[in-house]
């Protein structure tokens, strides 16, 4: 890993965190065409807590530049509030994000992990397929949500 990038776990209430979550969520407001509800995401954060979730934040040269979650979904891990700063996207970062991501749930026992994505974000579609992800199902009824998927973890 280049050695400006450090990725940390957190709980979601750092300060690190919220600033991500805020930049995330003002992004998704921007990028959906019905907008984007912050309130109930920000409810729900006590969710990526151990011992069944983490949240881990990227930083890169000291500074957070990404985050993202896992928390239960069944018997899977549910990735969720992955998200890059447009500054830091396109040097590895999401998929660096993405693997530490997986290598939690890993340790947290889970063999399955799952996430969905709305469709204007085509970047995220992208790295999910690429980084071997299938697309399945709707397994809940996530209202910003047009794409589904599911990896095996090995």
């Amino acid at each position: 890993m280049d050695e400006a990038l450090r990725i940390d776990e957190v709980p979601p209430t750092t300060p690190d965190a919220q600033y991500c979550l805020a930049c995330y969520f003002n992004e998704l407001q921007n990028r959906f065409d019905s907008g984007f509800d912050a309130a109930e995401a920000t409810a729900a954060l006590d969710e990526f807590l151990p011992p069944r979730g983490a949240f881990l934040i990227v930083r890169r040269s000291g500074e957070p530049v990404a985050c993202g979650g896992i928390k239960p979904f069944e018997s899977a891990g549910y990735i969720k509030r992955m998200w890059v700063s447009p500054g830091a996207r396109g040097l590895g970062v999401g998929k660096r994000l993405l693997q530490a991501l997986e290598n939690k749930a890993r340790s947290l026992g889970y063999r399955t992990v799952c996430l969905e994505t709305n469709k204007a974000l085509t970047e995220a579609q992208q790295l999910y397929r690429s980084s071997g992800y299938r697309e399945v199902a709707p397994f809940n009824d996530e209202p910003y949500a047009n794409h589904w998927f599911e990896k095996r973890l090995s």
